[in-house]
Formats: structure tokens, sequence, C-alpha cells
């Protein structure tokens, strides 16, 4: 879309939220938005059927990292089985989930910045599996594609529905494979990837289950930086979770087990948890040396938004030193106090724990939560002396180019809104085949994503920079390199994009999982 069917730069920039949207929304097609903005947290809390686990009595896990199967010259090969696997979370309960591996998290994998990785995945599940690796710069044959489905063990449900009331229409026919080898390239900057389940229909529930984990990209720029290493450097998946009685995740899925598209009238909204996991354990404890640490913060949530802080906060503030996004290394490290994080958004900081007194402990709290989902995870700092090899962030961490909007060859709009049964992009349900944008590879673009409702979008293939919000300057958190951008009820941000390298389909959706299995996707194909 562009041309005569978008807004000009200068009235875009040129006016706030009211003046954006007009009168009842009519000058981008949104309905009236009074009854769809949400007061606070977007999604329907379910509240777990059984006793919740003792908050700061779990340990924190570490997911461990895999090794390749085989190396060569240019290449790094690994295999990945997803299966069920069992979790004692619940007290007097094992959790079944699904997982890599059998893990939640998945196992880590670690990849070199321009070196090759092959995975291979298998599904040993009752169900089909898609795995997307979210940030990674990928041909479309390894993109996960929705359609293009791992076949389940015994190759039982073809998981291709026609389409419920709240399912997505028009599904298409799977794909199926007994197993499916992804080919990363890997010709990107060091960042926090991370895989996890892209099946047409099903990506939340699948996630919500457990098949997530991270994939690593490091480079010689990053390490020349002196950052925290080792065991002081942590990822940290935060997802929130809810107990049905039997101790099993709660998921309200249609169907007799979850067997339709999409989930329950009530949750259209977005499925919130009552237990905030992070890497898998309830409110866990790290123990960390009083010394710098490196804490690789993915929001792995199918729709929870949070605003993380410590408490309390170390003398002068600013505990959280900023060093990355969802690309990569920021230009320059940004102190803040808190940092907020939509679904499928990823914040690279250092902490220095030699800030607090010896033996102190600190909590990490969620500033936009109450009761059990207002804590996350608590750090208790060691007492004895330690010596910290690493360096304190400071000045220039690397080189970002800037894309210039100036220089953009198209200008187009998406508006995200709801219909009466599903939630659409330019008022169309996702069906796969049917674009809504032809960039043109190495061009710059300027793309305006609109919304009536809380929307983290994300796009696939390539990440962009963030230019504005409502017409004014980027949000706080909009520094560097992005994939995923948090787009709040009755807002419009702008942002400059340029797709290189790979022509095909790709994908441009909500990162709510429950939006984007009611149909908030679309397809767009780059060009040579």
């Amino acid at each position: 879309m562009s041309g005569a069917n978008v807004w000009s730069r200068r009235r875009f920039l040129g006016v706030g939220t009211a003046g954006l949207l007009g009168a009842g929304g009519v000058a981008v097609g949104l309905p009236a938005l009074g009854a769809l903005i949400p007061t606070g947290q977007p999604g329907l809390l379910l509240r777990s059927q059984v006793p919740l686990p003792e908050r700061y009595a779990a340990r924190l896990p570490l997911p461990p990292v895999l090794r390749p199967t085989r190396t060569d010259g240019t290449t790094d090969h690994y295999e990945i089985t997803a299966r069920p696997g069992l979790a004692r979370l619940a007290p007097g309960h094992d959790t079944a989930v699904w997982g890599y591996e059998g893990l939640f998290p998945g196992p880590t994998i670690e990849s070199r910045s321009g070196r090759r990785t092959v995975v291979t995945h298998r599904n040993e599940l009752p169900r089909p599996t898609v795995v997307h690796l979210h940030g990674g710069h990928t041909p479309q044959a390894s993109d996960g594609y929705p359609t293009d489905q791992i076949a389940p063990l015994g190759g039982g449900a073809a998981g291709h529905h026609a389409g419920g009331t709240h399912g997505m229409p028009g599904m298409g026919r799977p794909r199926l494979r007994p197993e499916r080898v992804y080919d990363y390239p890997m010709n990107q900057r060091a960042a926090t990837l991370w895989y996890h389940d892209h099946t047409m229909g099903f990506t939340g529930p699948n996630v919500y289950r457990g098949l997530a984990g991270f994939h690593l990209v490091r480079d010689d720029e990053e390490e020349a930086l002196g950052l925290p290493h080792g065991p002081r450097e942590l990822p940290l998946m935060i997802a929130d979770r809810s107990f049905a009685a039997d101790g099993s995740f709660a998921y309200p899925a249609p169907g007799s087990h979850g067997a339709e598209p999409g989930v329950e009238d009530a949750c259209m909204n977005g499925v919130l948890g009552d237990v905030v996991l992070v890497n898998g354990a309830p409110w866990p404890v790290a123990q960390v040396d009083r010394a710098r640490h490196r804490l690789r913060i993915l929001n792995a949530s199918n729709a929870r938004r949070y605003r993380l802080e410590l408490d309390p906060q170390p003398p002068g503030g600013g505990g959280l030193l900023q060093i990355g996004s969802d690309g990569g290394l920021l230009e320059r490290p940004v102190a803040h106090d808190a940092v907020e994080l939509a679904p499928a958004e990823r914040f690279d900081v250092v902490v220095d724990f030699a800030r607090y007194p010896a033996g102190s402990r600190v909590r990490l709290v969620n500033r936009l939560g109450s009761g059990g989902t207002a804590e996350v995870m608590r750090f208790d700092i060691g007492t004895a002396r330690v010596r910290d090899d690493s360096r304190a962030p400071r000045g220039r961490l690397a080189e970002v180019e800037r894309l210039d909007p100036t220089k953009a060859v198209a200008t187009r709009t998406f508006v995200f809104q709801k219909s009466e049964k599903n939630w659409t992009i330019n008022g169309q349900d996702y069906r796969p085949g049917r674009s809504l944008a032809a960039p043109k590879l190495g061009k710059v673009e300027i793309w305006r994503f609109v919304t009536d409702f809380h929307h983290p979008v994300h796009l696939h293939l390539d990440p962009f920079q963030v230019i504005s919000r409502d017409g004014a300057a980027p949000g706080t958190f909009d520094a560097g390199w992005k994939d995923t951008v948090d787009v709040l009820p009755a807002q419009g941000v702008e942002v400059a994009v340029r797709f290189t390298d790979y022509a095909g389909r790709f994908l441009l959706h909500c990162h709510n999982l429950e939006h984007e299995d009611m149909a908030m996707m679309a397809e767009f194909v780059t060009e040579r």
C-alpha cells in the first residue's frame, strides 16, 4: 500500500494520536476505540487451580548449550527433536511440557557471525510444529513459514483445519515433512535471538507448552568490548503461565484437547498467567558475585508486557545499563531505572552488583504486574571478594548504520485492528499466499503501524529502526536495531526498514500470540 492509499509523511508527522486517528478513527478506517483500549495489561488472567509455587525457593536454571553433531570448515550442524517432557513446577505435581529436547526452555545454540549454522529439526509430539528463528536474517525456505510443518510422531493430525469462529480462516494446506533442515547463513551481527514454534493457528498453545529456546550470535566487535562472560552472562527467558488442577499448563484452546486453532472467546485479547517463570523456574533466585553481570532478557510470554526494575535501586539509580536491543549492540550504552518489554522483545543489559553492599538481596520486579506477577526473580549477592575482569561499557559500543528516511522509495501503512471474529491487518485476515506489500531488496522504505489495542509488531527477515511515535521522537526503549516494536493502543509508529539478500515470501504479524493465531498476520514479498 503506497501513494494515494497512505497519509503523506507531512500529515503523519504533524499530528498526535487524536489527529492521527481522526474522529472515531475514521481517518484510517479504525472503529471507535473506546471499548477496545484496555485500562491495564492486555489479555485475560487465568487463575491457577493448584497452590502456587513458593517465591524465591527455586534456583535459577540455565539452559544447556547445545553441541554441534558435526562441524566443517564453514558450517556447524545441529540436531533438535521436539518431544514431551516433565517439569516439577507446581507443588505436588509434574507439569507436562512440549520442549525442544523435552526441555523448557530448549537448549541454547551459539553461532558465530558469518559462519553457517544448519539445524535439523524433528518432531516426536502429537501435533505438527514449525520452527522460526526470531531475529534471524534467513532465506524463505528456512524462515519458518507457518504451513511448512514438521510431521508429528507417527504422522498424526496434520494441523490443517478449515478454521472455526475464532480460528484462522483459509489456513491453506500444510506441507508436511518428517524432518526439516533449517539453513542459517548467519550473515548478521551479534545479537540475542530465539527460536520458537510458528505453526499456523497453533503458535500460542505450542509456545505456552514450552517450544522456545535461545539462539545467541557472537562476533569480534562484541567480544572486543570485554563484557561480562561465562557464569556472569545470564540469558533470562521470562514467561507467565497458569496451572490446571492436574498441574498441567492451563491454556484455553477451543475444541477437544485444543484441536481447533485460535482460543476461546474470553481470551481473544491474549492469555495471561499468574506465575512468572524465568528459564522455566517460578520466581527463581540467582546467586551472583559482587561484580558486573550481563543479562540477556527475553520476554517470551504470549501476551504479557513487563516493566522490569531492580528493587532496591543501586545508589544513584540507572542500575540497568542497556547495551543492546533485538538486533544487537547499541551505538552507546543507555542507563535505565526500568525497561519495558512487550512479547518477543529483548534487552541486553549490564548490572554492576558491586554497587550494592555485600550480601544484598535484589529483586527484579514487574511494575506492570500485581500480586505474584509483580515479582520476577531475585539476585542474592555474595560476600566474598572477587576479581572482575570485565570492563564497564562506556562511550561508543558499536558502529550502527542509520537508515535515512529521506531516501525512502515507498511508504506503507499497516492498520492492526479487530474484526467481528478475528484480528486483522488492513482489514484482512491472514491467508497464505496473499501479499500486502512487495518491497525491493536494498531499498529503504517507511512502514507505519497503527493500532486499536496493544500490538507488539514483528517483522521477519530484517530489523528496522524506529523513527517516530505519533509524529514525535522515538520512545525511551526504541533505540538500536529492532525486529519487534510495542505499539500502544490508538498509536502510530513509523519505522525505517531495508530488506536485503533474500527474495521471497516473509511475514509481518502481531506477537501477541493469541492475536497471531486469530489471523493478525500478513505476508510481504521481497523482490530483486
